[in-house]
């Protein structure tokens, strides 16, 4: 029977942080200070310190940080925020949790991350913000959208959940726009072990807009706005920590990896290969399986032992949740492709080389 290569191995990268973040959790609760807090505080310093951005806010998921951020941005009923429709269903849901309408802009076919040449074409007087996707940690198009973000006057909010590591002309993913929010899923580079999130910004007033949403729209005292139950456990806080001092040697073992598959499969017909930049922090790789085989494929490599992973099936704008957009199948031709054919494979910081190459000879078996 052929050994089983997980596509993500949590178990093996914390077996080698256990004593650490046992020791950090025991220090928490001697302290018997579990939500925000000085833990918080110290992770939220250490956080900036490494991304470049002036303030860091510790809030209860990425979820929720793109919800605080929204609001301290001002954003609410009858305004209109762009995005893409290629994406968790979060990034979408914290759009319509505040209120305001989502505008979705088609993906660049070679990136899957918001196409910008579109953008400005979508832009009216109700919008607001601009929310793109760092899909799979690619920042592709960013420069180009902060020029035209800058020109028209128009926040960016960065959904960097899967970007955190990820930098693009030696500037920090999440530092680029008005604010950047960040998820430490337990499956991220970074991440907690359970939910934990974070806004970043370089505006003092944004900052102080979420922490205060964050404990319930709390301000010196008083209740200033309506904000939320969305601060960090200190828990979270400490073994973030932790993991904050290793994420570096974490983000190249799986540029490690993305680069030996790229170098296996470039050229190989029936593959397409995503564009992204060399400081791209690994967080998922994936790569478009073309000709309608993208399940037969994944059926092959679970067969031969090799764990496969698709994100995403069905582009938003064709979610249930979201009909009441009236837009119909057919309108963004390139996320409606992209959801048939999109393939993730292991590449875990903890998986071996002999694993690695398990899973490229496996590839290109099942391709023929």
């Amino acid at each position: 029977m052929t050994r089983r290569i997980p596509f993500v191995d949590l178990a093996s990268e914390h077996a080698l942080l256990g004593d650490s973040i046992e020791r950090a959790i025991q220090e928490v609760l001697r302290s018997s200070q579990f939500i925000l807090g000085p833990e918080v505080e110290r992770f939220e310093r250490d956080v900036s310190e490494l991304l470049g951005g002036a303030y860091a806010i510790g809030v209860s998921s990425g979820s929720d940080a793109l919800v605080v951020c929204l609001k301290a941005l001002g954003v609410g009923h009858d305004d209109e925020v762009l995005t893409t429709p290629f994406t968790f269903f979060a990034s979408v849901e914290a759009i319509v949790r505040v209120g305001a309408r989502p505008v979705f802009v088609d993906v660049h076919p070679e990136s899957l991350c918001l196409d910008v040449a579109h953008v400005e074409n979508a832009l009216s007087p109700r919008t607001r913000a601009i929310l793109p996707v760092h899909l799979f940690g690619s920042m592709h198009g960013i420069e180009a959208l902060t020029l035209l973000a800058e020109r028209r006057d128009v926040p960016i909010v960065e959904d960097a959940a899967q970007a955190f590591g990820s930098r693009r002309s030696g500037r920090a993913a999440g530092t680029w726009g008005a604010a950047g929010c960040f998820s430490f899923f337990p499956t991220k580079v970074l991440g907690a072990l359970g939910d934990a999130g974070l806004v970043v910004t370089s505006d003092v007033t944004i900052a102080a807009r979420c922490r205060a949403l964050r404990q319930h729209g709390r301000e010196d005292g008083a209740h200033v706005s309506i904000g939320g139950n969305f601060r960090l456990d200190a828990l979270q806080a400490a073994v973030l920590r932790v993991k904050l001092k290793r994420v570096a040697h974490q983000v190249e073992r799986r540029r490690l990896h993305g680069r030996a598959y790229d170098d296996a499969f470039l050229g190989l017909p029936g593959l397409a290969l995503l564009k992204r930049e060399s400081d791209w922090n690994g967080a998922v790789y994936t790569l478009r399986v073309l000709d309608g085989r993208r399940d037969l494929l994944a059926q092959r490599l679970a067969e031969a032992g090799v764990e496969t992973a698709v994100y995403y099936r069905r582009p938003l704008h064709l979610e249930p949740a979201l009909s009441h957009l009236g837009l119909p199948r057919g309108g963004f031709p390139h996320s409606e492709r992209a959801a048939s054919e999109v393939l993730s494979l292991p590449v875990s910081p903890a998986m071996t080389e002999d694993q690695r190459n398990g899973v490229i000879d496996a590839v290109l078996a099942a391709a023929k």
